[in-house]
């Protein structure tokens, strides 16, 4: 067995484990932490019984470390040493060191809070900082600090900031040299790869850049080191090991893929020295925790696949980022194992020193709703401290998804749906769909749906990068569900047997849908049934369901897992959604869903920043059809009905319709007749806005407030005609009408009635007797000029004044009115 430099220091981080119980330690490349520290500890056990529990960041590490201690230890791996990741655990009774990913670390302590068993857990490549990986160093310091102080914990890692990790852990910080040799880095691109760069344009790249380097001298001695190439991802290293192939087998070298997907006999091939100079073609998985041997040369693309959370479903994806400087360092140092190496990046230097020093931790960027429900599911044992706090905005939208899928009461309390759909490996609008399909006599085909929507897509057109449509698998036509459709591709290519021949699936891909399936299976069977009925339209049935009712009972379970993600199109044939949540987005022209009015956006492309004027709108590239009485069935509180009132300036009328709304999504509007207080007061807005000359000729409600004002002299406390009264009026008048051709035709005056309604019969008789509207002069009965700011008049033919000694008088005589005397004719 190899002497790894860390071996000398194992005595002293035991020692240090087992005085405070905790360890940050900082190990640089090829110092052999993963390997020989858990097994150190194990050896340290003190009562021979409890087991250490490893967490890795992937299942090919875990896979491959257990292997190798196993190896060294002369066991076969199941025994002493095991493994376990999602759909493989290989340990038994006899397994005291288990290496797992960490999704298997957090569902274990959700099931067992007090970890019962295990003396040790060793988070090892912490600087991935995984959400799952800083859950479960939350979830393991709170265990220390209440039920579980005897637990030992270690972090570790090569580029951790471990300062942070150690003051949070309480714990010493221990740094550890390698046995690294110099690395010549050489920056050999003029312009960098970008993530959105196709597998073609990447494959050709490091095609040239290996070319380049076989053609040198060094190329052809007796066996030069291994070459490692970083990879993207698996359709990457396919198109890669295709162009590299010619020079490969010119220089007899022979090609290597090492990727998750593998089998686990080309794994080992992969990691393992072989007869001939070897190009080995790999994803991250070969940047930490797995040492290849004998490599002396990187070729890093700069590139690499990682989990995103979609910030429209909060489900997992996978895109094309470029690695930080920690993770390019790495990569590097993968040259200078055995010997001095070379790192040939296909990226510019200006380019690498623009990249952030770590990733940012995955907390600070990740949906939190399965983190939030497997919170819910423990046990209280007081607040959880985390080494970076989630976003409170992240935690609280995390909350309103689990209370509107039925995860959780008014209180914020996990209901009794909550603790099935927790028991669910699944993200829980997943689970929430499979429960409901389950309720619904279709529980293996939700399961299917499920595991579609879960794992990465099976289609291999969409997997070189963001932002890509591609096709539709092998089928092309109108249909219910863009699910349905891919579900339908799942199902033909099992009855073939997953056979790589198909072009457009990716048979590698279609191989995990159906473990993860069969997994979704046997745990849909131990989350128990009884989802709520109020919830989901119908029963299961006893009679396996027809295609057509599978069909409805796979849209029905859509619905209950994407309830806030209700669409309507704009109008019919339009590709414009307007979205229950506000806003609106457009439908992908790959879609199937072509002819459904409503239907369910499940997943949209989220536009980036751009210098439109017009910000573009979210593009739907998975959606299913929706019927609107699945909406009444299951989502009831959801739907409100109202009258809504404007008023049509065209045809100077208030109307109304009556909508049926889904939360802020108009689902049916109906032309009803305006009435009511709403109706009267639309009206008197309206009427306000148009003043009050609209409604009445404009000299009679001047005449009528001069006479208002002219008798407030001498009636004390007669409320004026102003402004005011006038409005008050106007929206008077309004009672019981609904148009403005109402207002004008008005009994009893209109405005200037109105007006007059507002006094007292004593205070209008006394402004008719004070301030007349008309006086009689010879028999004749004229008509009382009153204008504002003016002294009240009236005018007639000289002869109709003939024999008066004076004029008429007003004010009970104490005025006498103007005469303007008019020629005979």
């Amino acid at each position: 067995m190899d002497r790894l430099p860390l071996e000398q220091h194992l005595p002293e981080i035991v020692a240090r484990v087992a005085d405070a119980g905790a360890l940050a330690l900082v190990a640089e490349p090829g110092a052999g932490k993963t390997t020989r520290v858990p097994r150190a500890l194990l050896d340290a056990d003190p009562d021979g019984s409890a087991g250490v529990v490893v967490l890795e960041p992937r299942r090919l590490a875990a896979r491959l470390a257990a292997r190798r201690v196993a190896e060294e230890l002369g066991e076969e791996p199941g025994g002493l040493v095991g493994w376990q990741v999602r759909f493989e655990d290989v340990s038994s009774a006899r397994t005291r060191l288990r290496f797992v990913t960490e999704g298997i670390l957090t569902r274990r302590l959700v099931a067992d809070p007090l970890l019962r068993g295990v003396s040790t857990v060793v988070l090892d490549e912490f600087h991935e900082r995984h959400l799952a990986g800083d859950l479960a160093l939350a979830l393991l310091r709170r265990l220390r600090r209440t039920r579980r102080p005897e637990l030992r914990l270690v972090v570790m890692s090569a580029t951790l900031e471990a300062e942070p990790v150690a003051r949070f852990l309480d714990a010493p910080l221990l740094y550890v040299a390698g046995r690294g040799h110099k690395v010549e880095i050489e920056h050999v691109a003029r312009e960098s790869l970008e993530p959105s760069s196709s597998p073609a344009e990447v494959a050709a790249r490091v095609a040239t850049a290996l070319a380049r380097l076989l053609a040198e001298p060094s190329g052809g001695a007796e066996r030069p080191g291994d070459v490692l190439v970083f990879l993207a991802g698996a359709a990457e290293i396919r198109r890669t090991l295709e162009a590299c192939r010619p020079a490969a087998e010119r220089h007899d070298v022979e090609l290597v893929p090492l990727h998750g997907d593998l089998p686990p006999a080309d794994q080992d091939r992969a990691v393992r020295p072989g007869p001939r100079r070897r190009l080995i073609l790999s994803t991250n998985v070969a940047e930490s925790s797995v040492t290849i041997p004998g490599v002396a040369v990187v070729i890093d693309t700069g590139l690499a696949r990682t989990v995103r959370h979609s910030p429209w479903s909060g489900l997992p994806g996978r895109d094309t980022v470029r690695v930080s400087r920690a993770s390019a360092a790495q990569r590097a140092g993968r040259a200078g194992r055995t010997g001095p190496g070379r790192c040939l990046r296909l990226y510019t230097r200006a380019d690498h020193d623009r990249r952030p020093a770590h990733d940012l931790p995955e907390i600070r960027r990740a949906d939190l709703s399965e983190t939030l429900l497997a919170l819910r599911s423990l046990p209280d044992d007081g607040p959880l401290e985390w080494l970076d706090a989630p976003l409170p905005a992240a935690e609280q939208a995390a909350e309103e998804l689990l209370a509107r899928l039925g995860a959780l009461d008014a209180a914020g309390r996990l209901t009794g749906l909550g603790r099935r759909m927790a028991r669910l490996p699944l993200h829980p609008r997943l689970g929430r769909l499979a429960l409901a399909a389950a309720e619904l006599g279709i529980g293996e085909a939700g399961c299917l749906l499920a595991a579609l929507l879960g794992e990465r897509d099976i289609r291999r057109d969409v997997r070189a990068g963001p932002g890509r449509a591609g096709a539709r698998g092998d089928v092309l036509y109108a249909g219910s569900s863009d699910l349905l459709d891919r579900l339908e591709a799942f199902r033909r290519a099992e009855r073939r047997g997953f056979r790589d021949g198909n072009e457009l699936l990716d048979g590698g891909a279609l191989r995990a849908t159906a473990r993860a399936r069969d997994q979704l299976r046997r745990a849909l069977a131990g989350a128990g049934r009884g989802t709520r009925r109020d919830t989901v339209a119908r029963a299961a049935g006893t009679a396996p369901p027809t295609p057509h009712d599978e069909d409805s009972a796979l849209g029905r379970a859509v619905l209950a897992g994407f309830p806030d993600r209700v669409a309507r199109r704009r109008r019919r044939g339009s590709d414009e959604l307007l979205l229950s949540g506000g806003g609106a987005a457009r439908l992908a022209e790959t879609s199937v869903v072509r002819e459904a009015e409503l239907l369910v956006a499940v997943e949209a492309e989220l536009p980036r920043p751009g210098a439109g004027d017009r910000p573009a709108l979210p593009l739907v590239r998975l959606a299913s059809a929706l019927e609107p009485e699945w909406l009444l069935e299951q989502l009831p509180e959801r739907l409100a009905e109202r009258t809504e009132l404007r008023f049509d300036a065209r045809a100077g009328r208030v109307e109304a319709s009556a909508i049926l709304s889904y939360d802020r999504l108009v689902l049916h509007e109906n032309r009803v007749p305006a009435s009511g207080p709403e109706a009267e007061r639309a009206l008197a807005e309206a009427a306000l806005a148009a003043g009050p000359g609209a409604f009445c000729d404009a000299e009679e409600l001047a005449a009528w407030r001069a006479r208002v004002a002219f008798a407030a002299a001498y009636l004390p406390g007669l409320p004026p005609a102003d402004d005011e009264a006038v409005r008050a009026a106007l929206v008077e008048l309004c009672r019981g009408r609904r148009s403005f051709a109402e207002l004008r035709a008005a009994e009893g005056g209109g405005l200037v009635g109105a007006l007059r309604a507002r006094l007292e019969s004593r205070q209008r008789a006394a402004v008719e007797r004070l301030a007349p509207e008309r006086v009689v002069v010879g028999g004749r009965r004229i008509r009382v000029g009153w204008k504002p700011g003016r002294e009240p008049w009236i005018e007639s033919r000289l002869q109709d004044f003939f024999g008066l000694v004076e004029g008429p008088r007003i004010a009970d005589g104490r005025v006498p009115l103007v005469l303007h005397l008019l020629a005979p004719s």
